[in-house]
């Protein structure tokens, strides 16, 4: 998403790193449309933060340098956030882009980001939620990605496990 409207600001998460570093970085900026009611519509999936997706609308406090902080989500869009890590060909771009190609066949859209191999997807209420888990679980099992579920919806939560009907 690139800031191709004037509406358009960052809203940051302040994140938990663990033991480990993950993630690598203690904030992270998303892109949102600023609603001008101290609330803004998150514009694209994240990499890292946790309970959010696209579409969401989240009330944001401003800190004294004009920085937009998210204080919690007002709206949820139904989107989801899913995030994978390419670990086919070392998560190269043709491996993303593969990945990429794959679930945009099946609703979703999504971005890769060449550090750390990872695909960010945002699954819309409109995609093809059991295709996209059974993908998602035999991609895994035959070992192209490992992924975890960002932001998850009632509607993907059914589709737990039914995946091969």
């Amino acid at each position: 998403m690139t800031n191709s409207k004037e509406n358009h600001v960052k809203v940051h998460y302040p994140l938990d790193v663990d033991e480990n570093g993950w993630p690598p970085v203690g904030v992270e900026s998303l892109w949102a449309e600023d609603l001008g009611d101290g609330t803004v519509r998150v514009a694209n999936a994240p990499w890292f933060a946790q309970g959010v997706a696209s579409g969401d609308v989240v009330r944001v406090e401003v800190d004294d340098d004009g920085v937009r902080w998210a204080e919690e989500t007002v709206d949820a869009s139904d989107h989801c956030t899913i995030r994978l890590i390419v670990l086919q060909d070392g998560g190269s771009a043709e491996a993303r882009k593969s990945v990429l190609d794959d679930f945009q066949r099946l609703g979703a859209a999504g971005e890769g980001v060449e550090r750390f191999g990872m695909v960010a997807l945002d699954v819309p209420p409109s995609a093809d939620l059991p295709g996209i888990r059974a993908l998602l679980e035999r991609g895994d099992a035959e070992g192209r990605w490992d992924w975890e579920e960002g932001c998850v919806t009632a509607a993907w939560a059914a589709h737990d496990g039914a995946a091969d009907d």
